[in-house]
Formats: C-alpha cells, structure tokens, sequence
C-alpha cells in the first residue's frame, strides 16, 4: 500500500473520530478540535458523578430518632444547687407543700437545714421539687429498685392438689409449703378434688376454710370455686399487697384499742361494786 493511501485513511478517521469540519484539516486544527471534544466528554463525566453523588445522597433515608421511655429517668437523684427554674415548687422534707419560692430562698434553705433537692415533675407549671436528706433518697432508691425488680421478674406459679380427706398432718406440711412459696412471690394454685367414696359437696368451702388456716396472710387471684362438675374446687392465692397489709395493721390497731377500753370499762365497773359492799358493811 503506497504512503498517500495510507494519508488518506488516517484522515478519514480523524474527521470520524472528530466528527468532521472543515474540507481541509492541518494537524493544528485536528489537535484543538480533539481537545475540545475530551474536554466536553470529562466535563459530562464530572456531572455525571456529581448528579448520582447527589441522587444517591437523596436516596439515603434520615436516622430516626429512637423514641425515649418516659420511665428510663425514673430515678431519685439530688439536682444539686444548679436549679434551672427562677421559681419552683418545694415540698419539705416532711411532705408539707411550702409552695412557690425563689431558686435562692430554696438554696438558703439547703444550706441552713442540710437538705437535698430532687425533682418531682417538671411537666407543671411551675416545676414541682422536694427537699430530701441522704437517708431519705436513699430509701427511695431501695424502693424503686425492688419495684423495678418485681416488674421486671415473671411471676411463678406453683401447683398443689390434694384430696378433701387429707389427714390434719399432711395438711399442716402442705400449707406450711404454700407459705414458702408466698414468701418467695410466687403464686399458688391449689386444687382440692373429692376422696374415693366421699360425697362431693362444699367444696369450696372446705378449701376455704383450709386455707384460712394459714398462718400467714394472703391475697387472692381467683378465689375459691367449684370445677370439674363439683368434682373439685379451685383457688389461686397471692402475697398481699403493701395496701392490704397496712389495712390489716389498722383493723388490728382499732381491735386492740376497743379491747383495753372495755378492759378499762369493766375494771371500773368492778371498783365500783366493791366501793358499793365496803360501805354497806
């Protein structure tokens, strides 16, 4: 092949690659006009990342914000002098509502009477703050721990069946576990079926009265009731509740009350006869 073909292929694949200009090209003008055109194609290549940059930017979806337990600040702690309200409102120590003081007048208090501050409740209007010793915070600190312990721990329940003819020892040793198992907050389910041979009739009660004779109080989850076509009876017993024992201390209180005053009645009443016969005699 002679050197002007060979010319004129390279030419004609320059003015391809090129796309072409003007009828006769110079070296110069097929290198600016090569130039320009990688120049363009670099330019839509930058855009080109640019604009997916951007697009998968868009695409990634914000974090969402975790929403917070309102009971994980469920803690008693002192706030320290740094109170963040101009005026607030105090409880003493005793319980008694001091009502709405300046942040200094409570700091003054704080420090004549050694005190602590703890916050209440900042959702009122003003904030609601009590002064508190250290043995007092941390008393409530034992409380809301044993709280959380018992809300966080499931509850067990034990099972115990026996036969309404059960003699009065064997009866002793099951209802001495039945107070195991209620001083360990467990629940109890006790069954008590009908003997062989034996009229199946009140049983309910004669599960209730059974469990009266507990020595320990005790609350109810279901009471007692007949199942199985009164082929047994069924109850479901608890630990009391701090509520029911503060009602038993109060009904044993006034029954001890009532009894040393008709104690005293009946002394006095008894001196008196004897008053009586000294001076007929």
């Amino acid at each position: 092949m002679s050197a002007g073909c060979v010319r004129w292929m390279l030419s004609r694949t320059v003015r391809a690659v090129c796309g072409g200009g003007p009828a006769y090209w110079t070296p110069a003008s097929r290198l600016t006009l090569c130039n320009d055109r990688s120049n363009i194609t670099a330019a839509s290549w930058r855009c080109s990342l640019l604009s997916t940059a951007v697009a998968d930017t868009e695409q990634i979806p914000a974090p969402k914000k975790k929403k917070q337990d309102p009971r994980a600040h469920a803690t008693i702690s002192a706030v320290g002098r740094k109170i963040p309200y101009r005026e607030i409102h105090v409880i003493s120590e005793t319980g008694e509502s001091l009502g709405t003081m300046h942040r200094a007048d409570v700091i003054r208090i704080m420090d004549e009477k050694g005190l602590k501050l703890v916050l209440l409740t900042e959702h009122k209007d003003p904030p609601v703050y009590r002064l508190m010793s250290g043995k007092q915070i941390h008393e409530e600190q034992l409380k809301l721990r044993e709280k959380q312990k018992a809300k966080a721990a499931p509850v067990q329940v034990k099972e115990l069946t026996f036969s309404s003819g059960i003699a009065a020892h064997d009866l002793s040793t099951k209802l001495k576990q039945v107070e195991s198992w209620l001083e360990k907050k467990h629940h109890v389910r006790i069954t008590v079926r009908s003997g062989r041979g034996e009229p199946a009739v009140n049983l309910d009660t004669s599960l209730e009265h059974m469990v009266q004779q507990m020595e320990v109080m005790v609350g109810f989850v279901s009471k007692p009731k007949v199942i199985r076509d009164g082929q047994a009876a069924m109850c479901i017993l608890r630990p009391p509740s701090a509520k029911e024992l503060s009602q038993k201390e109060k009904n044993n209180k006034a029954a001890d009350s009532s009894s040393k005053t008709t104690q005293s009645k009946t002394s006095a009443g008894s001196n008196t006869d004897t008053t009586e016969g000294s001076i007929q005699q």
